[in-house]
């Protein structure tokens, strides 16, 4: 014990040890917040799940069967053989606008709450004539008379009324599925009679009740797709390979517009079977929460080394300066406490807006550290020091939390401003000759 008093290097070695050991209980505090979290993940999926999940809409589209020959020849006689196989030509609309309001409502799972919300969609827009002979595909090969329109949903548990086609002033209901998975897996479908139309496609309108979870997101299928929506939630990110052209966003909900042309997205009007992908080029908007405590405590705990470091620091340098002894296990005491402090700001933060949290636990921890502090070192003026010198490095990681775009930059000159500070107030200490205690 006499030489753990005397040796400033030993002591050194043993402080080193003691913030090592804490960060093991620092790790499963990161592990508990992503437990936390994917807890968070899981209530959300539940009540997705029975209520209906993020809803994707696609087209309407036209697809029409044909008959394509495979050419064989028989291995034992060589004579050829002709294979029918029954595929689908894919025709999308020239116009296409869609008018929607969203109504979102928040649903609980214990203390977590997701956005589903319903919404109302109009749909309506046109097709024009398309070049047969541009496919190669012969006119007695189209089943015209068998044709398909498909209007893809991703959750068809969303849909809340039943869906009729107005097409050239017709009304057609749609049924569930849809003919084939070459564009969509999800959706309704109904079969039109194009026999006596394929040269002048018309107009067609879709009134839809749909239901969803947290995104309601588009794919710009029009040769001229427009898409406007509104609502009353207040706080929409809009994602999605298309930023809306107009949006405006206040207290009383949002407003958004997009117009997305032919030439802005990688697939043409018409193809065949599975020859273009098109999801990639969806848009839309989140309905999101403004909670983000899981992430904020993320990025706190990604600073306990830091934490424990400079505490540890702050604790060393009065010892050294006030030639007082400090026992390894109160320093671990000590760190114990700020590691406390992660689980505080975690349980906190799922109860109350993570600010509020952040302050009570770092209050909290504060004045246990402080008061235990001035237990040990028999002094109010070094517990006071000690207070103030924890409340600026935690005012100042709490800054950093705060500014995303210059945290690195506000991280590294406060880093630097710490040094120079360790640097200053150690230049007159003999390292060499030095004793933590008179004893």
């Amino acid at each position: 014990m006499k030489t753990l008093k005397t040796n400033i290097f030993l002591k050194i070695g043993v402080v080193i040890l003691l913030i090592l050991i804490l960060l093991i209980p620092t790790a499963m505090v990161k592990g508990l917040i992503d437990e936390r979290e994917q807890t968070q993940i899981n209530a959300i999926e539940e009540i997705s799940a029975k209520w209906a999940t993020e809803q994707t809409i696609t087209g309407p589209f036209i697809s029409i069967p044909y008959d394509r020959y495979i050419e064989t020849i028989t291995k034992k006689d060589s004579i050829k053989k002709y294979i029918k196989m029954r595929e689908f030509i894919h025709i999308l609309p020239k116009n296409l606008r869609i008018d929607g309001e969203v109504i979102p409502e928040k649903r609980y799972r214990g203390i977590y709450e997701v956005v589903v919300y319903e919404s109302t969609l109009s749909i309506k827009g046109d097709f024009s004539s398309f070049d047969l002979q541009s496919l190669e595909i012969e006119r007695k090969d189209i089943h015209l008379d068998k044709a398909y329109i498909s209007i893809g949903v991703s959750d068809l548990k969303g849909i809340e009324n039943q869906v009729a086609l107005i097409w050239n002033s017709q009304a057609i209901s749609f049924d569930s599925g849809v003919p084939n998975n070459d564009i969509i897996s999800s959706g309704i479908s109904t079969q039109l009679n194009l026999s006596n139309d394929i040269d002048n496609l018309n107009s067609f309108s879709v009134e839809i009740n749909l239901k969803g979870s947290q995104q309601l997101y588009f794919l710009p299928v029009g040769k001229t797709t427009e898409v406007q929506l509104k609502s009353n939630w207040r706080t929409p990110s809009f994602n999605g390979e298309y930023l809306p052209d107009f949006r405006n966003i206040n207290t009383h909900g949002f407003e958004a517009k997009w117009t997305i042309l032919h030439p802005n997205r990688n697939y043409p009007q018409w193809w065949t079977n599975t020859q273009y992908y098109i999801h990639n080029s969806s848009f839309g908007t989140d309905l999101i929460l403004p909670v983000d405590n899981y992430k904020k405590s993320d990025r706190v705990a990604k600073y306990a080394l830091l934490f424990i470091g400079l505490t540890f620091l702050v604790f060393f340098f009065v010892e050294v300066l006030g030639k007082v002894f400090i026992h390894p296990i109160q320093y671990l005491l000590v760190g114990l406490a700020l590691v406390i402090f992660y689980t505080l700001l975690l349980s906190f933060s799922e109860h109350m807006i993570f600010n509020l949290a952040y302050m009570l636990a770092t209050f909290l921890t504060l004045v246990l550290v402080s008061f235990y502090a001035y237990a040990i070192l028999k002094s109010k003026k070094l517990a006071v020091l000690i207070f103030g010198i924890l409340l600026i490095m935690y005012a100042f990681i709490f800054t950093i939390i705060q500014l995303e775009d210059y945290a690195l930059l506000l991280g590294s000159l406060g880093v630097f401003a710490i040094l120079a500070l360790v640097m200053y107030y150690s230049r007159a200490i003999d390292w060499y000759n030095i004793k933590l205690s008179d004893e």
